[in-house]
């Protein structure tokens, strides 16, 4: 058992490290003065002509014929994404890769307010596993504010610090609350992704299809909003720079690469192994900033970060007990129905 962990324990470890980096690459191209709409727009649209030949190495047999409403749906889907990108990039560009790699850990207690918000979730306040949900979802949240409010000393100063690429008149730290909340929102934006992800893949389960059609349609819809943002025609020209550099590390490395590590350990040890990592992304992001960016790291970032962990672990907690009890409620069922039929005929024989 120890030895069919360990390679989707490297795996996932690698992804974060590849998701940290793709933190850090975005912060540094945004601080060369690379537009981000663009790098937004060239990587999606780079990432889906990787993904193009591996579409036609399908066998026809694993790829059903798309529906209109299908179509629509992965739309819909893709616009979340889309949606949560710009935010994200957004956010980097005005606090730091640190913070941004923090709010994401709010993933889980977001889907889990949407699910009820939705009623896809039932709440039986009497369970443990329910107020572990609703105290982690809680803590989470007042950490995340933490974060944004907090600011702090701080801990370890960088020989040089990083700038904004955004020339706005705020002071330093209103454009670090402003980029907390951007952050926030694509995390919120990501917890929609994921729950309309999962009626989505149930209707259509082939997933490099799924993937190949949110990546178009996402390039499509951030080509239109870079093209009514974006005035300057000189922002699209590519030089061999950081922006260049981005746009590769971002459409091989953290997305085709990343998906790949991330798919291959969910198969292997399932999503509730994988998702424990996402808490040390935050460690390998604040590394990489301090050394490639000269990012300080603050007090306020230090405790919010550690409250916000506190809480994604409460809520994955819960969501693992709740698991584990409806499926022994499974069993049960299971047992009650093979011993039924026994009983009957023991009483007819009699």
């Amino acid at each position: 058992m120890g030895n069919k962990i360990i390679a989707p324990f490297v795996g996932m470890v690698m992804a974060m490290v590849l998701q940290s980096g793709s933190m850090v690459v975005i912060k540094a191209a945004m601080n060369d003065d690379f537009n981000k709409y663009v790098l937004i727009v060239y990587s999606l649209a780079l990432s889906t002509l990787l993904l193009l030949p591996f579409l036609f190495l399908l066998p026809r047999s694993e790829r059903p014929p798309l529906s209109f409403s299908t179509l629509c749906n992965l739309f819909l889907l893709s616009l979340c994404g889309s949606s949560g990108q710009i935010f994200a990039y957004v956010g980097i560009d005005l606090s730091s890769p640190t913070l941004a790699s923090a709010m994401l850990n709010l993933i889980p207690a977001l889907t889990f307010v949407l699910a009820l918000l939705f009623r896809m979730e039932k709440v039986e306040w009497g369970h443990f596993s329910i107020q572990a949900k609703v105290l982690g979802t809680v803590v989470s949240i007042g950490g995340a504010f933490v974060v944004i409010l907090y600011k702090g000393p701080p801990i370890f100063k960088a020989p040089i610090s990083s700038l904004s690429s955004i020339p706005l008149s705020f002071s330093p730290h209103f454009n670090w609350i402003l980029g907390g909340f951007f952050c926030v929102a694509d995390s919120f934006v990501a917890s929609i992704w994921y729950t309309y992800q999962a009626s989505v893949i149930k209707n259509y389960p082939t997933v490099m299809v799924t993937v190949f059609f949110q990546l178009l349609f996402s390039t499509i819809q951030c080509s239109i909003f870079a093209l009514i943002a974006v005035r300057d025609q000189s922002a699209w020209q590519l030089k061999l720079d950081t922006g260049l550099i981005a746009i590769f590390y971002q459409a091989i490395a953290a997305t085709t690469l990343r998906y790949l590590l991330c798919t291959w350990s969910v198969q292997k040890a399932g999503p509730f192994f994988c998702s424990m990592f996402k808490p040390i992304l935050i460690i390998f992001t604040v590394i990489m900033g301090a050394l490639f960016l000269g990012d300080d790291f603050y007090l306020g970032s230090l405790i919010g970060a550690v409250i916000i962990v506190v809480g994604f672990y409460g809520v994955m907690w819960g969501k693992a007990t709740e698991e584990k009890c409806m499926i022994i409620d499974e069993e049960r069922l299971q047992s009650t129905c093979q011993n039924a039929p026994l009983l009957h005929d023991k009483h007819v024989t009699i």
